[in-house]
This record gives structure tokens, sequence and C-alpha cells, in this order.
């Protein structure tokens, strides 16, 4: 391209229309005259100092710039897989990844609490043999609560600790059991319920399948391209580099 023509800019009218509804998604509305002008200007004053930018050659060793634009085309190689998936690729994809959507056991438990700062274990027995006796039971106050709704294992992990989750799926239903040692102190805990854990039909989490069928196939058409251009390029690393 010659110095006269990388002069000449061209505005296409699919650019003006993709400002113009980007605009409206921004702020609700279509753009006035006056807006518009000056949206247009934007576009030109930018693709101008874009081409200074390059004939000073400010793109040349730019980590932020080469990375913005390795991910362009990364986003150009991702689009190019269709967006609708076919039935059969997705239960193909799903049958290869089916512990992928395994549905952990819930609970849904009341418990007792007893602070490890002010004899925990020896307290919570007490208390377990109380409510043996139908007595009534003075425990710590828990800052998430006494009552735990189809409260997932591994948020009963998170919030309770390992030793606690183990005992809690080893416990017996309907009875008072305990005590439970936890990150806090100990427990003693009626579980009400329990819902086991189990591999979903496809159908229950399609969306999802999906979702992850489509991020896998972008992610292999951007592995695929490199693959495909990587032995056009000569790579040379200086040896003798310390670091």
């Amino acid at each position: 391209m010659s110095a006269d023509e990388d002069k000449n800019i061209f505005v296409s009218d699919q650019e003006i229309l993709s400002l113009i509804s980007a605009w409206k998604s921004q702020v609700g509305r279509d753009p006035t005259d006056d807006e518009l002008a000056r949206i247009i200007n934007n576009l030109i004053d930018e693709e101008i100092l874009y081409r200074e930018a390059l004939l000073l050659g400010l793109d040349q060793e730019d980590t932020i710039i080469k990375r913005r634009l390795a991910q362009k085309i990364s986003f150009l190689k991702e689009e190019s897989i269709p967006e609708i998936p076919t039935t059969e690729e997705l239960k193909k994809y799903y049958e290869n990844n089916k512990e992928k959507y395994y549905i952990e056991p819930s609970f849904t438990f009341t418990h007792y609490y007893f602070s490890e700062n002010n004899s925990s274990l020896e307290r919570s027995q007490q208390a377990l043999n109380a409510l043996k006796d139908n007595k009534k039971v003075k425990s710590d106050p828990f800052y998430l609560g006494k009552t735990f709704a189809d409260e997932s294992l591994r948020n009963i992990n998170t919030n309770f600790g390992n030793i606690f989750s183990k005992q809690l799926i080893e416990a017996d239903p309907n009875q008072w059991n305990g005590p439970f040692e936890s990150t806090y102190g100990h427990h003693i805990v009626f579980i009400n319920s329990v819902n086991p854990g189990y591999i979903p039909e496809m159908e229950e989490v399609l969306r999802q399948v999906e979702v992850d069928f489509l991020q896998i196939k972008r992610e292999q058409a951007v592995k695929e391209f490199l693959n495909k251009i990587r032995s056009e390029y000569t790579i040379f690393i200086n040896p003798d580099l310390k670091f």
C-alpha cells in the first residue's frame, strides 16, 4: 500500500451500524444527529491515531498490544465454531464427561454448636445426653445459623471442615448424633434428610453441557490454528540467556 493509499479511511455501513447498536445497548436509545456525528468522528480519530502509531512502530515490543491482538485473533478463531451443536454431538460429549456433572449429596440438618474456646467436647457430650433424656440444651450461637436445608457436601466442607463432613456422611438420620468436630469446635447434629449424590440425565443439565461443549470446541479451534501455522515460523532463543 502506498503512502497516499494509507491516508484513505473508508468507514463502512456495518461499522456505523455496529456503533449505533453499541450506543443503544449502553444508553437505551438511538443517538441524536450530533451524537452520531461524534461517534463517527471518534471512530475516524481512533483510526488515524492507530495508523500513526503503526508508522512510528509503537506496536513493536509492547506486551499489552501483543496480548490484545493475540486475544482478538483467538476470539475470531473461536467464533468460527457454530453456535448450535447437534444433539448427537452433545450426547457424545456428555457420555464422555458424565462425571463432570455429578450432583453431590445434600443434607438437611439442625445442629447445636459449642465453641472450642469453652470446653466444646465436654459440653457437646453433655448436651447430647440431655437431648436423649428430652431435656433442654443451651449452646453457643453459630454465625451461619442453626438449620441447613439441602446443603451440598461442598458447602458443608467449606463451612464446617472435612472432618465434620465425614462424620455427617456416616451418621444416622432422624436422631441426634455427635459430638462432631468442626473447624470451630464441636456440634451435635440431627439429620432430617439426605439426598444421595447422582449423575443426572443429560436433559437435566443440557444448558451447561452445551456451554461446556462449545467452550471445548472453541479452544480446539485455536489449538488447531496454532498447530497448522506453527511450522511456518522459525523461533530463535538465546541459549546463553541467564534467568
